[in-house]
């Protein structure tokens, strides 16, 4: 009877909820086409996000080179959707005169699957190491994957190195192009609304598979290697397999992504995958809430947008200081002052997962 008055008090503020992300993106685009690449952006963030807080939240493997899967799957879209391989072998360009323009279909798949087969291959040489040891190793496989990108231009020009990867085809779902404004009537939606709808609802489903993970009987079994790993063992967990699993699962969250922010941004280069953009994607679920997905999307959310509102902060900041501060330095000042402030106030994140044991008191208790 509670749950279901719980569920019923809860069905009001979850359709609000939904209706204010429908409309969000048709009152950013009064304002401008930038807010809502802001808003796009932020639920790329918030993919990202999700898929670092299997490694990190639940099965508490600290990974700093997560930034990887997002290039691997940035490039495998982009690549196979754009004219760079064709400029670099004759032979591929004869079998496609019109063009490499690889269906949705089978690049986001093969994305997730390439991600995943690396994230495995990070997890196998790294079973044994945890806490420090294991964010330097991961940390030197982001960079690893970096400087390769970076130099995968000579004797083949594969990757055009730092130059990047330019022209690449915006996504086309259902015939429907979303590098074109879409007309309703009268009414014109810009190509980053479409993003944003396509955006908001891979957030969904990842938040779904997410949560219905952490409930299984692997969701558990990460958990318990979180808390212990020896006494995990000992209960008969397979602490190896699980942990390639979760190393194999965020990093497919990561490659499906980096697809999207390939299609999304029509260029990529090696530039857009440093080490801060992992400290930041770590940030993001630390600052959250680790392990709660409620708050991992609050704190993605947050660090996201944050720094693209304080931009708006900045300029006037700078313009009474007589333009002695820098704009970009100030905003980072800023955006590091707030994330202090709120890990002093709350240690365990903006919304923590609220404690066993706490929770267990409450169901104990008479209705």
């Amino acid at each position: 009877m509670n749950m279901n008055m719980n569920t019923n008090n809860k069905l009001p503020a979850q359709l609000a909820i939904g209706v204010a992300l429908l409309v969000l993106p048709l009152v950013l685009q009064l304002f401008g086409n930038a807010w809502v690449r802001i808003a796009d952006m932020t639920l790329l963030y918030v993919l990202l996000a999700i898929g670092l807080n299997i490694v990190v939240g639940y099965a508490g493997l600290l990974d700093l080179g997560y930034v990887a899967f997002f290039a691997i799957g940035a490039y495998v879209y982009g690549l196979l959707n754009s004219p760079q391989l064709l400029e670099t072998f004759a032979g591929l360009a004869a079998m496609y005169p019109q063009g490499l323009h690889t269906p949705i279909w089978v690049v986001l798949p093969l994305a997730a699957v390439v991600a995943g087969v690396f994230g495995i291959l990070l997890g196998a040489p790294t079973l044994r190491l945890r806490g420090d040891y294991l964010a330097i190793v991961t940390l030197g496989f982001g960079e690893i994957i970096r400087v390769f990108l970076n130099n995968m231009d000579n004797p083949y020009n594969i990757t055009n190195g730092p130059k990047g990867v330019s022209q690449i085809d915006p996504l086309n779902l259902f015939g429907l192009e979303f590098g074109k404004k879409l007309m309703i009537g009268d009414y014109k939606l810009a190509s980053v609304s479409l993003y944003y709808y396509l955006f908001l609802a891979l957030v969904l489903v990842s938040i779904v598979i997410s949560h219905r993970l952490e409930v299984s009987r692997i969701g558990r079994a990460w958990m318990a290697i979180r808390e212990d790993e020896i006494a995990a063992k000992a209960m008969g967990i397979n602490t190896r397999n699980l942990k390639l699993a979760a190393f194999g699962m965020g990093a497919t969250f990561g490659g499906v992504s980096g697809a999207l922010f390939a299609s999304f941004q029509g260029f990529i280069s090696p530039e857009s995958f440093t080490l801060m953009e992992s400290v930041m994607i770590v940030a993001m679920v630390v600052l959250g809430g680790v392990g709660h997905l409620p708050g991992v999307v609050l704190g993605a959310v947050l660090l996201a947008s944050l720094p693209e509102v304080l931009r708006y902060v900045a300029g006037p900041l700078q313009q009474m200081s007589g333009g002695r501060l820098d704009a970009s330095i100030l905003r980072q000042l800023l955006i590091a002052l707030a994330m202090i402030s709120v890990m002093l106030m709350r240690p365990r994140g903006l919304w923590p997962s609220p404690d066993h044991g706490k929770s267990l008191e409450t169901a104990a208790k008479p209705a």
